[in-house]
């Protein structure tokens, strides 16, 4: 199996998840990828479109035909069911399975349907007879998931629930069988765990919301995520004994878009339809067309439990992913196994869920060569003594250069330099900086920052020259979770921390005034930065502007604590 050219047949091989995989495998030369479909036609174009050092095989392939004779003559080593929807597969679901056993052929495939994916292990006997690996649901659900949940509840003593959920980017291009499984089970009951006991939920109308961040970095939005069938509902609770609930969501964006489809669901748990899979080609349309958000996607694993000191935790999993890099993420965990066996580690005999073939540091590697990044936050892990920053900022403040650490976890009160300020000239500009009361300009002025510490709040009480300005800052919670909140009078703005090797932006994420949320498309621009120079110092650099206003003002300067070495 180590041959320079293994070769491996992916059937759906130019479609959404499919063509992603052998986007990740094209660089690998030890392979020779068979792209299939059926259309060779399409199968021919993709594979002229793609840049590879694998050895590159359009073909045709239909799973309704004689499966037996197409393996057979592509006669690949493993198989890749890429295809789906796994929950329509009709009366024999398992007809590529089993032609794949008997021709001693490996099998994986990235079936996201819970009860395919639990029934492959009917095959295990067979499987382990022939020496073959036979792998059902080798995708983030639930191959990540299950790896960060082990990840998380090393030294947990009980488990009490386990939650998780994937964020799409809008521009992600979603699958027409994606959208077909999802309209399957839209409404309809979905076995899971609840209170400890087998229970059911139903499709998409369950809701909660969360906010994905990664310590140290510019956060998603907050998400409405709705409950999906995906075969981590079944398959964690035989991992974890006794674990009181398993919840698995999707929090596809535009938001308004999700709550027509939730909405949806809601005449189908009502029986007022019996489903919405005749609506599964206008939902792919529709969400495939009308887009707009940040190009960004994102998941999330949080557990709670009770340590061996029988200390109540909760621990979450971030992920974050910019542009493109997102949708690649379900595809990977085959990536990474086709890499493991290239290198003469292949996954034991047998048929099973995938569910234990990867641990969370497999994927490092995978990760790195994308722009993915993830994070833990673990309230646990930072003593309620410490400072509001380091609450906030996670496992990322170890990250943080030593004079913005002694500045923002100083025990001194008081911190002294020299700034320059610049002030808008329009009227509203000079209108609002003098409601805030930000100083007037000034090339070069003594500035003094007195912090007040109490209760998890900070007030900084900024001096320049005479003029003072102060605001309150406080860890924000629901909507504004993971970021600084920062109160200029009846104004908030909710900032997040995002850390850049040596520098840390605070980024306004949300805003709201006299208690009101705002919009964003009016919300404070400007960079604001903290960093260190070369002199070794704590230096800032804040700059407010408005929409139609322009700049209202930018201080910049240096501040020493006092007391401080």
């Amino acid at each position: 199996m180590t041959t320079p050219a293994m070769r491996i047949l992916i059937i759906g091989g130019y479609g959404v998840f499919g063509g992603r995989l052998a986007q990740l495998l094209a660089d690998e030369p030890r392979l020779t990828l068979v792209v299939a479909g059926r259309s060779e036609a399409k199968a021919a174009a993709f594979c002229a479109g793609l840049p590879a050092r694998a050895t590159l095989m359009p073909a045709a392939f239909d799973r309704d035909g004689d499966v037996a004779a197409q393996l057979t003559a592509l006669a690949p080593a493993i198989v890749i069911d890429a295809t789906g929807p796994f929950q329509a597969y009709g009366d024999n679901p398992y007809r590529v399975v089993q032609a794949a056993l008997d021709l001693g052929i490996h099998y994986m495939d990235l079936a996201d349907g819970s009860d395919f994916v639990r029934g492959i292990t009917a095959f295990d006997q067979a499987a382990k007879a022939r020496g073959l690996f036979i792998l059902a649901g080798v995708s983030s659900f639930p191959v990540l998931t299950a790896a960060v949940v082990r990840h998380l509840a090393h030294d947990l003593r009980t488990l009490v629930s386990i939650t998780g959920g994937i964020a799409p980017s809008p521009y992600a291009g979603v699958g027409l069988n994606v959208i077909r499984a999802i309209a399957s089970y839209a409404g309809h009951p979905v076995a899971l765990t609840h209170n400890g006991q087998p229970a059911s939920g139903y499709g998409l109308t369950q809701t909660m919301r969360l906010t994905i961040c990664p310590p140290g970095r510019l956060p998603l939005r907050n998400i409405l995520f709705s409950l999906v069938d995906v075969p981590d509902l079944q398959l964690l609770a035989p991992e974890w004994p006794g674990v009181g609930s398993i919840w698995m969501g999707a929090g596809p964006v535009p938001e308004v878009l999700h709550r027509m489809l939730i909405a949806l669901a809601w005449t189908v748990r009502l029986k007022l339809l019996p489903s919405l899979s005749l609506f599964a080609p206008l939902f792919h349309r529709v969400i495939n067309v009308v887009r707009w958000g940040e190009h960004r996607g994102g998941m999330f694993v949080r557990v709670a439990g009770v340590t061996a000191g029988g200390q109540a935790t909760t621990r979450t999993w971030h992920l974050l992913a910019e542009g493109d890099d997102g949708p690649f993420i379900p595809s990977m965990a085959i990536e990474a196994l086709v890499r493991r066996i290239l290198d003469g580690v292949p996954p034991l005999p047998g048929a099973r869920p995938a569910i234990a073939e990867l641990e969370l540091a497999d994927y490092d590697a995978v990760f790195a060569r994308r722009s993915i990044f993830t994070g833990i936050r673990d309230p646990a892990a930072c003593s309620a003594a410490a400072p509001l920053f380091q609450h906030i900022l996670g496992d990322a403040w170890d990250r943080l250069p030593a004079p913005l650490q002694r500045l923002h976890g100083s025990a001194s009160t008081l911190a002294t330099g020299r700034a320059s300020v610049e002030r808008g000239t329009n009227a509203a500009a000079r209108a609002i900086g003098w409601l805030i009361g930000f100083p007037t300009a000034s090339p070069d002025i003594p500035v003094a920052v007195a912090f007040t510490r109490h209760a998890g709040t900070e007030t900084w009480r900024r001096s320049f020259g005479s003029a003072s300005f102060s605001s309150t800052m406080s860890a924000g919670a629901g909507r504004a979770d993971g970021l600084l909140n920062e109160r200029f009078g009846p104004f908030i703005f909710g900032l997040s921390l995002v850390l850049e090797r040596e520098r840390l932006n605070l980024v306004v994420r949300r805003w709201s005034a006299f208690g009101f949320p705002m919009p964003a498309i009016l919300a404070p621009t400007g960079d604001a930065f903290e960093h260190v120079d070369a002199d070794g110092l704590f230096h800032f650099d804040v700059e407010i502007r408005l929409p139609l206003a322009g700049r209202i003002v930018r201080y910049r300067g240096y501040l020493v604590p006092i007391g401080a070495s």
